[in-house]
């Protein structure tokens, strides 16, 4: 008979996940995520959770779906660091603000408080400067972005016009500091960014400017933005544009018929229902073939215009 042993057993002072009650499955951390997320609202719940569990793991909203079909479990510390985002996510807090990244066109922007988060209407609003700059017979065509914001619809221009110079002019201090990131990363070297009015910007470029493109404040000081992550996060000052939302449209119509040679085009992001009241407004100062466009929701989104010969 073997003596019993004087060694103590082993003990586990690490329970496992299950044990300590952790919900660490992808595919049920996953489906948690997403009901949390539906349950306040949010229509995108499933690429919201997709995008917060692959920004924790570092990996593509495919690659999360992957590792949900394949029962891949996440350590303790990842599954509470999903939980924490999760959470900031169920008080509307925008997903762009939680990962400190917004994509747009062909680009990963550095977004956060103060600077407003490009929305995808505007990629569409870039694609007509962009043919515009492209459309023009000057060698080197020159695009202006007045408020610019992230940087997204210049540094657009920039990189898919290489040919273009690209200027873009932005007032606001607590804006600036994340287009000055924008612009050293993307690293344009076609694209230059000012601190600048929009009355007084770029005068060295007056009557030299082929495009000038703008999405500027355009809600009335009254309304109440309909979305929490637009009403609760988005700076006040990328949103409302005086009382009846057209006080910045119509600088960028002076500033646009000063910097813009004749020829030129003017192109400014609006909202639904201004089409009407700014091709008016743009007319009386003096602009020609006015006409707004509708965006991929079949919405009116773009106002163009050309400048007097």
């Amino acid at each position: 008979m073997t003596a019993p042993s004087n060694t103590p057993a082993p003990q586990n002072d690490d329970p496992t996940p299950e044990a300590a009650g952790a919900v660490t499955a992808v595919e049920q951390l996953r489906a948690q995520a997403v009901a949390r997320l539906t349950a306040v609202g949010i229509v995108d719940a499933e690429v919201d959770a997709d995008l917060l569990i692959g920004h924790v793991l570092g990996q593509s909203r495919g690659q999360v779906q992957a590792a949900a079909i394949m029962g891949k479990v996440l350590s303790v510390g990842d599954a509470a660091a999903v939980a924490a985002l999760v959470e900031r996510r169920e008080k509307r807090e925008p997903l762009q603000h939680i990962t400190g990244r917004a994509p747009f066109r062909s680009l990963e922007l550095n977004v956060g408080p103060g600077v407003f988060v490009p929305r995808p209407e505007t990629e569409g609003v870039a694609q007509v400067a962009i043919d515009a700059l492209r459309s023009m017979a000057d060698p080197e065509p020159i695009g202006v972005d007045l408020g610019t914001g992230s940087g997204a619809i210049a540094l657009a221009m920039a990189t898919e016009v290489p040919h273009a110079r690209v200027f873009a002019c932005e007032n606001s201090t607590e804006a600036f500091p994340w287009t000055s990131r924008n612009f050293a990363e993307v690293g344009a070297e076609n694209a230059r960014l000012v601190f600048a009015d929009l009355a007084d910007a770029l005068p060295e470029l007056n009557g030299t400017v082929s495009v000038v493109v703008s999405n500027p404040p355009y809600i009335p000081a009254d309304a109440i933005p309909r979305d929490p992550e637009v009403r609760l996060f988005d700076p006040a000052h990328a949103l409302f544009g005086g009382p009846d939302g057209l006080d910045v449209v119509r600088l960028v119509s002076q500033t646009g018929l000063r910097l813009l040679r004749p020829g030129g085009v003017l192109i400014i992001e609006h909202g639904e229902l201004q089409g009407a009241e700014i091709r008016a407004l743009l007319e009386s100062d003096g602009w020609r073939a006015t006409a707004t466009h509708r965006d991929l929701t079949q919405r009116d989104r773009t106002t163009t215009a050309v400048a007097p010969l």
